[in-house]
């Protein structure tokens, strides 16, 4: 039997050419005994080959069982999770966790992790080479190996300057010795093909290379490539990597096709008398007994201070009861509170829930609005925790969909935050648990359409114009849609060239390869023991952040928790917003105490009253609301999925609206699944909803409607929905059910896989729906005050924020030198009411640091320009900036005349010299004369410096020549150019 333990995957980033699970397929059915991927400095790829295995083995079960029962071999399974032909596997390939370390001294050796201790010691290698370099780099050197290296196995790779080593500090073969001396019996040396005529002389010659250094030889192909076919491929990506076109690309291409994965026989073939370099792998494999399902995750323990996490988290559980409910909870709570903490506890889950729930009251220590949705809406425990607001007594949501034993997988919270405030939150956790226990998950960036043009395109050669033109056609993210002949004869392109043809190809090919890691958006990995033994650490982009290498889907496949740490403008703008209305009108509201079913709230959405107001605030929402006429909380969990993808691609928006307004006859498809959609009028608007059709609906099994379960996450790399709609057909019919009615539940679930919304996710976000239309509709002053002082964020400019804010009765008042702030404030008006002040973050090019200069030097007030620089000390540009936008109208300098004083401050400070005349008179510049602004002129520069316009609207100004009368009936044809 032959392992093949130097395989590159394309987790090597622009040099493998093969996925990790295309390896493990092409091993499975090559009868390999086990593989090793070992990317460069890097084990980011190595738990899909581990899902995979778990794939192929599962599957070669289910199939010999079925030959045992029936006696024959079941029907195939689907092609992207079986190698076929899947009757030829008679064994399930081990997965060997390795990386192949680069040391800076000039060795290269794949690193095999024997057991934990080796594998914790390798993590540890990699974060040390990866902290110390920028992100995406690794600088390891041979000093950074520790004394004790058991449980690591390294097998040497000789470089090509071996038969004639180069004399000095990095002589290959002194530093090689000097490692075989330190780790003498677990360092092998590899014998690998090249491929070039030469490999029987490089044989001998590495097999003499051993003996000195008196370490066994071991087979290895070191594979770049799964099959030959990638070839081409391979070439691009090392084009891509160096910046060259393919066709100069020289010594960096594939001399051929042949570095790919290879049988033992092909291994036997390619050693001859080294053939026993091949039986070594077997021997090595035994050694090798460490199987990545066995990390195990151990959660924070220093939360629970000196009780039993059971105890701290009952305690706080009761304590938030008593907090959520004054008045006493009902005993429908009670009772689902005593069933959560008892599956809580019997799963250990409690170090989890206290963990989160730290993170959450640091928060609320510093006054952070935070929120948790998602799943976690699910619980009651979150409820009195105050990590969720929404009560789950809400809709029909079961904290089994949180937490189940029977799924046996660790929860998922996600918490969102201010989205100015978040970062104080991400540094409190790392100095809480330290950088060596807490990290950030990664996340893969993979080739999509776009970039996939773009780069294979320059690699291949073609023009800009011709790449540009082929990227103008592209829609969808992970897709090449919209390259058919007929498209590329429309754009001027012949689809029958050779060039463009492979270049297609190679796109189709490189379309959802990894191209780099990123930082995921908030995703947290916290551990009781040492993160960097469970995973390597390295340096993000940002300062003051360090990230894992594996993503969101590989610690799930892992069972690893996170916590997703996430930002939110919109709470950013709640969280103001409650402080002008406690600054203003004295109330302190949080989410949880605003006032609950405001008839005046669900008004004024009736009628799309809704810009600013979150998740309702798009077109398509304000187009639904007159529609669907929310009338409370529900309505608004409803509103917020119903706008989806899954919904409306599966049809269900219509027949929704049709029974709400009894326009249709609420039906259900069977008693069963009436259970399921009673609450939405037998209409399936949810996620849950979609996964119980298929259980009780098509009949899936709970391991099916796990694997659905996971093929629903949002926005899906390689979405796996539809592989499930013959089973899913079938399964309704078998039961019963309309073919209808079964295509459009189908279809809800396949537009779940671009985007799935589950119904406790939805009624997170309908508290921010409710929770905001609430300021705006009984504050709309401080409303837009905090929606403009949250900015950037949402669907509209400041300009139309201040227009809807008039348009509800506010006054607005222009940003003034002697009366703003860097925020936009609420300030008494005339009527005893309050006045909008726009701030001085509005005005383009103005930094807070100078705004505070401003406030700060302002006194009794700046009477003029010059003041403002003498007192202020502001550079003539700041001033210039604050002219344009027109704040000294105040001080009685109109616009022109203000920047017309900035110019002068200028040319350089004023010369006591040349104050006075010979006569020690002073000297004084008489006024210049400056012509008057238009209402167009004020109108342009308002929106040129601060993006709005208190003045007038730009189109009021061309409304004479718009009127159907105007211009003896031209109207028509001068509105395109006066507009």
């Amino acid at each position: 039997m032959f392992a093949e333990f130097c395989i590159t995957s394309n987790f090597t980033f622009l040099t493998g050419a093969s996925h990790p699970e295309e390896y493990m397929d092409r091993a499975a059915l090559l009868g390999l005994s086990a593989i090793a991927i070992a990317d460069q400095n890097s084990v980011a790829g190595i738990v899909r080959a581990h899902t995979k295995m778990r794939d192929i083995a599962r599957l070669v079960q289910e199939r010999a069982e079925i030959e045992a029962r029936d006696g024959v071999i079941g029907p195939p399974c689907p092609a992207h999770i079986q190698p076929p032909p899947s009757q030829h596997i008679t064994n399930v390939p081990r997965l060997i966790p390795a990386a192949r370390l680069c040391f800076s001294d000039g060795i290269e050796a794949t690193a095999l992790a024997a057991n934990r201790q080796g594998w914790a010691l390798l993590c540890r290698l990699l974060t040390t080479g990866r902290t110390r370099a920028e992100k995406g780099a690794c600088d390891l050197r041979l000093s950074d190996l520790p004394d004790d290296m058991t449980g690591l196995i390294l097998i040497l790779h000789p470089t090509p300057q071996t038969q004639h080593p180069p004399r000095g500090a990095h002589d290959w073969l002194e530093q090689a010795q000097q490692l075989t001396r330190r780790l003498p019996r677990d360092t092998y040396l590899a014998l690998s093909p090249c491929y070039d005529g030469q490999d029987t002389q490089r044989f001998d010659h590495h097999a003499q290379l051993a003996q000195s250094l008196h370490i066994p030889t071991i087979a290895s192909a070191a594979p770049r490539m799964h099959h030959g076919t990638r070839r081409r491929l391979a070439d691009v990506l090392s084009a891509i990597r160096t910046g060259t076109r393919v066709d100069k690309l020289g010594r960096n291409s594939l001399a051929n096709g042949e570095q790919r994965l290879r049988s033992g026989a092909d291994m036997h073939k390619i050693l001859g008398p080294h053939a026993a370099a091949i039986a070594r792998t077997a021997d090595l494999l035994e050694t090798c007994q460490f199987d990545l399902s066995s990390l195990r995750y151990e959660y924070p323990s220093e939360i629970t201070q000196d009780e039993t996490p059971t105890e701290r988290l009952a305690r706080l559980s009761q304590e938030g009861l008593r907090w959520r409910y004054p008045t006493g909870a009902p005993d429908k709570v009670r009772a689902m509170l005593d069933h959560e903490l008892a599956l809580i506890a019997k799963l250990k889950y409690e170090p989890y829930f206290l963990t989160v729930r730290d993170i959450v009251d640091f928060a609320r220590s510093r006054d952070i609005l935070c929120q948790g949705r998602g799943s976690a809406a699910n619980s009651v425990v979150c409820y009195c925790l105050g990590v969720t607001s929404v009560s789950p007594e809400i809709g029909t949501m079961v904290f089994e969909r949180f937490v189940s034993e029977a799924r046996d997988e660790p929860p998922d919270i996600d918490v969102d935050f201010e989205h100015e405030r978040r970062e104080e939150v991400i540094q409190h956790i790392y100095e809480r648990y330290g950088r060596h226990r807490a990290g950030l998950c990664a996340t893969v960036i993979h080739y999509r359409g776009k970039r996939a043009i773009r780069e294979v395109g320059t690699a291949m050669g073609l023009s800009q114009d011709t790449i540009g033109a082929l990227s103008s056609q592209l829609w969808g993210f992970f897709s090449a849609k919209g390259l058919e002949a007929s498209r590329m004869r429309e754009i001027g392109l012949d689809p029958t060239d050779r060039q463009l043809q492979l270049t297609l190809q190679l796109v189709y090919e490189i379309i959802g390869f990894p191209r780099h890691l990123s930082q995921h958006v908030g995703g947290f990995i916290i551990t009781e023991g040492r993160l960097d033994e469970l995973v390597p650490i390295e340096n993000a982009t940002m300062e003051e952040r360090t990230v894992i290498c594996w993503d969101k889907d590989d610690i799930d496949a892992l069972g690893i928790l996170k916590v997703d740490v996430l930002s939110l403008g919109m709470l950013t703008c709640i969280r103001k917003a409650f402080d002008l209305i406690e600054r203003h009108h004295g109330p302190n509201y949080s989410l949880a105490t605003l006032p609950p079913e405001d008839p005046r709230v669900y008004d004024m959405l009736c009628q799309a009253d809704s810009i600013g107001v979150f998740q309702v605030e798009s077109r398509a929402q304000m187009n639904f609301l007159p529609r669907m006429k929310p009338r409370n909380f529900y309505d608004l969990v409803i509103e917020v999925a119903i706008i989806r993808p899954g919904p409306i691609q599966g049809d269900m928006v219509h027949p929704y609206i049709r029974r709400r307004n009894g326009e249709e006859e609420v039906t259900f498809p069977s008693d069963e699944l009436g259970a399921v959609l009673g609450k939405t009028m037998g209409v399936p608007l949810f996620q849950e909803q979609a996964m119980q059709i298929a259980i009780i609906g098509a009949g899936f099994s709970p391991s099916e409607a796990d694997r659905l379960r996971r093929s629903l996450a949002t926005f899906k790399k390689h979405g796996n929905v539809s592989e499930f709609r013959n089973r899913f057909m079938k399964g309704m019919r078998a039961n019963g059910y309309d073919e209808d009615f079964s295509a459009r539940c189908f279809s809800q679930i396949e537009g779940f896989g671009s985007y799935g919304f589950p119904e406790s996710h939805a009624a997170s976000f309908a508290l921010l729906v409710y929770a905001s239309a609430w300021i705006k509709c009984h504050h709309p002053g401080i409303f837009a005050c905090a929606l403009l002082n949250a900015q950037p964020m949402g669907f509209y400019a400041p300009a139309q924020i201040v227009r809807d804010a008039r348009e509800h009765g506010v006054e607005v008042r222009p940003v003034c030198i002697n009366a703003s702030f860097w925020d936009n404030m609420m300030e008494p008006d005339e009527n005893g009411g309050l006045a909008l002040r726009l701030g001085f973050r509005q005005i383009k090019g103005i930094r807070e640091e100078d705004a505070s200069w401003i406030t700060a030097a302002r006194g009794n007030g700046y009477h003029s320009v010059r003041d403002v620089w003498r007192k202020a000390g502001l550079s003539p540009e700041i001033l210039t900036r604050l002219a344009e936008a027109d704040v000294f109208a105040d001080t009685g300098q109109a616009r022109r005349e203000a920047q017309w004083d900035t110019k002068a401050l200028a040319k350089g400070p004023e010369l006591p010299l040349f104050a006075r005349d010979l006569d020690g008179e002073a000297i004084f510049e008489p006024k210049t004369r400056l012509p008057a602004m238009t209402l167009g002129e004020h109108v342009v520069e308002d929106y040129v410096s601060t993006r709005l316009s208190l003045r007038s609207h730009p189109v009021a100004l061309l409304r004479h020549i718009l009127t159907p009368n105007a211009c003896g009936g031209r109207a028509r044809g001068l509105a395109p150019s006066g507009a």
